[in-house]
């Protein structure tokens, strides 16, 4: 499985999906990266669902719950500072991998 660019805290903006969700940003807040499957994002109040929650002990009403379903990443770009989608590359500084902006350069 390959390495992933984006991480968990990146501000992504969806570049490609939904009429409503297409030129969206939001924090990540979980990268799903599966064995067999490919991988997801959960972006911060994205692409909301209505999910029907059986009543259990730490919820016992249950009802229905709105929580955020994952976007495919090839959906979604990191956003650069003037707030566009940015391509990220990589850069040793000293012993250290980091990340950068391609057309600027600029370390993330």
């Amino acid at each position: 499985m390959s390495k992933l660019k984006i991480k968990r805290g990146d501000n992504v903006i969806v570049t490609t999906g939904k009429k409503g969700l297409k030129g969206s940003t939001g924090e990540v807040i979980e990268v799903i990266k599966k064995e067999g499957r490919d991988p997801r994002v959960v972006v911060a109040g994205l692409n909301i669902i209505k999910k029907h929650v059986k009543p259990s002990a730490s919820n016992p009403q249950g009802g229905i719950v709105e929580r955020e379903a994952s976007i495919h990443i090839s959906n979604v770009a990191l956003v650069g500072k003037d707030g566009k989608a940015i391509k990220i590359g990589y850069k040793i500084e000293g012993d250290k991998k980091v990340r950068i902006n391609k057309k600027t350069g600029e370390t993330l």
